[in-house]
Order: structure tokens, then C-alpha cells, then sequence
């Protein structure tokens, strides 16, 4: 099989998300789910945030630019891992809303890291 780089689901009634299984070793530090920069989320791998996102995010602290950017990404931001054998993540329902998700869902990779809209 392909590299998988976009997949849809629909979330259970806990507001969880299912990893496909040929995705899951990348989450295997953790998940970390954020606000976007438009009305979608953004999931990385938990050392994917911890190595690249993490180092942008604390530049100069005179630096507006870094100020707002930490806003949007932390503001929300959860970590979690994902559950066991059925490779599931929860979702909170602040960023459903945000991102306007009610039950369907699209995951696309974008990079090292995925984004998560409506569909």
C-alpha cells in the first residue's frame, strides 16, 4: 500500500478520532490537536511538535508576531496519546467547534503534520 496522505472518518460518540493503523507508529510519543490558522485543526505527533513547532513558538518574547502565534496554537491545544489497540484520539468539543466539525471528519497531511476539517 501507497503512503496514506488523506483519509475521512466519522467520529464515535465520544468525539473520537480512529488513526488508520499505517499511521499510528507516528503518533507513538503522543498527539498533540490544535487550532489551525483558519477553520480547521491541526494534529501533529507529539515529538513532531516537541523538535518544530515548540522552538518556533519561543522566539523573541518582543516579538508580537511569536505573541499571537502562541495564542493560536496554545489557545485549546490538547495532548493526549492515542488509545491502545483501536488507535483512537479524543477530540474536545471546543475545537470541534471551532473548526465547524460536527461528525465527519478529513484528515490531510500537510507536511509533518495533519490538518483536520470539516467534510
Amino acid at each position: 500500500m501507497g503512503r496514506v496522505d488523506y483519509f475521512t472518518r466519522k467520529l464515535d460518540d465520544k468525539n473520537r478520532l480512529t488513526i488508520p493503523p499505517e499511521l499510528r507508529d507516528q503518533f507513538e510519543a503522543g498527539v498533540v490537536i490544535t487550532r489551525g490558522f483558519g477553520q480547521y485543526l491541526h494534529l501533529y505527533p507529539k515529538d513532531v511538535w516537541d523538535s518544530l513547532v515548540e522552538p518556533k513558538l519561543d522566539g523573541d518574547i518582543l516579538d508580537e508576531r511569536i505573541a499571537d502565534l502562541n495564542v493560536q496554537f496554545r489557545t485549546g491545544k490538547i495532548e493526549s496519546e492515542l488509545d491502545g489497540k483501536q488507535g483512537r484520539v479524543r477530540i474536545d468539543s471546543h475545537l470541534l467547534a471551532y473548526a465547524g466539525i460536527d461528525k465527519d471528519i478529513a484528515c490531510v497531511g500537510v507536511g509533518r503534520y495533519w490538518r483536520l476539517m470539516a467534510q
